[in-house]
């Protein structure tokens, strides 16, 4: 007898082979039989006219704080994500003693939009070694499952404490670092992250660039040189603003000193690619002449482009004007009378024409209402504040105010960066056929009250695959799950095999799809987050049990920290 039948399902397996038809029974936490099943299980899922696919992964996640607070692993489990690689772009919370805590998150809480009272009130950080975070992680309660990299901001704060964000690293310092690092990598981590974005600073009025961007290209080298000795690990890098550079000598400088690194190294490489920068053509040839020359380099895409999340509910560009801050701090309805108010609307929409924006990292930017869309729906069709605002004959201020009134303020807004945003289908798919990049980068657990991809997996098949036609269901399929699972060395998930870990999704290919985000203020102390569900998923399983159905969780916590070895993350 099977614990577990899944019955009359569509297996698409991850490979990207043809789908079929067939039963799927699970023993414990491993898939036991494929094909028709005589025999009964101790539970039974009847599967018919759905999809039975691996569980989905996501390799860029910043949950590291997260996880002390949020069993579930929210956004990401209602999308299907069974796991997650978090400690991305040098964010993580070790090593550092609790002296440093202070210090250790000053990288974090403006870069990644984490708010610093949601981690006071819920870590209790009883480490100073990446080696003891990760135990503490492995006992927390967990229905996803995680693997964590070690932070370069965190590694240089933790050895240089305040000195990190004034000097570049003696020879102590950098072999401390080195030491953590293996040792890191000896207890499981899955590899070494940094960023050199000037994006990325520290809370203001300090504003100076996070720890990592004070190091110079040779203690980088050197660090990711260190690990390659180990044969294992991977590095992750948030990159710095000269790959997107409008010169192209510039961009190749740049790009040439990755390649040389990942060849030099023997380590695999991986970063984000915009679809729309610059760069992007550029870093796609990277991956390629970095393969060519014995390096592994492979990018991260998205289904998209990354986008703000904006709302009268949440946040507005406009917000630290003094002509709209005081305002949008009045209770909504005392907002109302002034948003419906014609004198007060002329002075606001003025304050927007002179203002200066912010300009970078994940917080609100200069709008651009020709990429702002009005969130009708989560997957596509949406009309432009531009558009509106034509039709409207309006300020597209005046139509975002009218908008909002017209919603009891629900409504959103998804602006997207002119910069990075593709501008065209061609574009965004130049990166997502790229046989060197992985559909990833959803941020999950950074920038949660204005950004919200943790969808990305669910849009990929509502949009890409259902509306577009542009990948069949089975390509769709195994850009989630084996591709990424074979980037970062999962060696017994992404792939529905028997003998591999049972995590699956059960879910209707007719109508799997993001739904509208909410503003929800259930972080601990109350703090404000988007949320996002989706439909059409019938099922999640992790480890051979039902975690969710419908999207509701069954109490079940059967997630894992996954540990990197010298035979794969497992």
């Amino acid at each position: 007898m099977y614990d577990l039948v899944i019955r009359n399902g569509t297996v698409v397996d991850g490979t990207g082979l043809p789908k079929y038809r067939a039963d799927v029974g699970l023993n414990g936490d491993r898939i036991a039989a494929i094909g028709r099943i005589g025999e009964r299980g101790k539970e039974e899922i009847d599967a018919t006219g759905h999809v039975v696919s691996p569980g989905f992964i996501d390799g860029h996640t910043h949950m590291d704080a997260q996880v002390f607070w949020d069993p579930l692993g929210s956004c990401s489990c209602w999308h299907g994500v069974t796991t997650v690689v978090m400690g991305n772009c040098g964010f993580t919370l070790a090593p550092g003693s609790a002296e440093q805590r202070d210090l250790i998150l000053s990288n974090i809480v403006r870069a990644e939009d984490i708010s610093p009272a949601a981690i006071g009130a819920a870590v209790r950080w009883n480490w100073t070694s990446f080696r003891e975070y990760m135990d503490v992680v492995d006992k927390q309660p967990k229905a996803i499952n995680y693997a964590a990299n070690i932070g370069h901001s965190a590694l240089r704060t933790h050895v240089m404490g305040p000195r990190a964000f004034e000097q570049q690293a003696s020879a102590d310092d950098l072999g401390a670092m080195e030491h953590e690092l293996l040792d890191a990598l000896d207890a499981g981590a899955i590899g070494l992250t940094s960023s050199r974005s000037t994006g990325h600073r520290l809370p203001e009025p300090d504003n100076r660039p996070v720890a990592s961007n004070h190091a110079s290209w040779e203690e980088l080298s050197q660090l990711v040189c260190v690990m390659g000795t180990t044969g294992r690990g991977i590095f992750e890098y948030s990159r710095e603003r000269e790959s997107r550079s409008p010169d192209p000598n510039v961009r190749k400088a740049v790009n040439d000193r990755l390649r040389d690194l990942a060849v030099k190294s023997g380590v695999p490489i991986t970063f984000g690619i915009p679809g729309g920068s610059h760069g992007t053509q550029d870093n796609l040839a990277l991956l390629d002449s970095t393969a060519a020359a014995g390096g592994r380099m492979f990018g991260q895409t998205h289904t998209r482009g990354i986008s703000h999340v904006l709302s009268f509910k949440g946040r507005l560009q406009f917000d630290d004007f003094p002509e709209w801050a005081h305002i949008r701090a009045l209770p909504i309805e005392e907002q109302r009378k002034v948003f419906s108010n014609p004198e007060q609307r002329k002075r606001l929409v003025a304050a927007t024409k002179n203002g200066v924006y912010r300009t970078g990292g994940g917080e609100p930017r200069k709008p651009t209402y020709e990429n702002m869309y009005v969130m009708y729906s989560a997957v596509s069709r949406n009309p432009t504040v531009a558009e509106l605002a034509a039709r409207r004959n309006l300020d597209p201020v005046e139509v975002m105010m009218d908008l909002a009134l017209e919603s009891n303020f629900n409504q959103l807004f998804m602006q997207f960066d002119v910069a990075t945003v593709p501008k065209s289908e061609a574009e965004a798919l130049a990166t997502l056929r790229h046989p060197r990049t992985v559909m990833t980068f959803s941020d999950s657990g950074a920038h949660v009250s204005l950004i919200m991809d943790s969808s990305i997996h669910t849009h990929l098949l509502a949009y890409w695959v259902r509306e577009r036609n542009a990948f069949s269901l089975e390509e769709g399929v195994k850009m989630i799950t084996l591709t990424p699972a074979i980037a970062w060395g999962f060696t017994d998930r992404g792939l529905l095999r028997q003998g591999c870990i049972a995590d699956l999704n059960i879910f209707d290919p007719a109508t799997i799809a993001p739904q509208i985000p909410t503003i929800e203020h259930d972080l601990p102390t109350g703090a404000r987050r988007l949320k996002q569900k989706s439909n059409g998923i019938m099922a999640t399983i992790l480890g051979g049990k039902v975690s969710f159905r419908n999207g509701e969780h069954t109490g079940a916590l059967g997630g894992n920290l996954l540990r990197s070895t010298a035979a794969g993350v497992r």
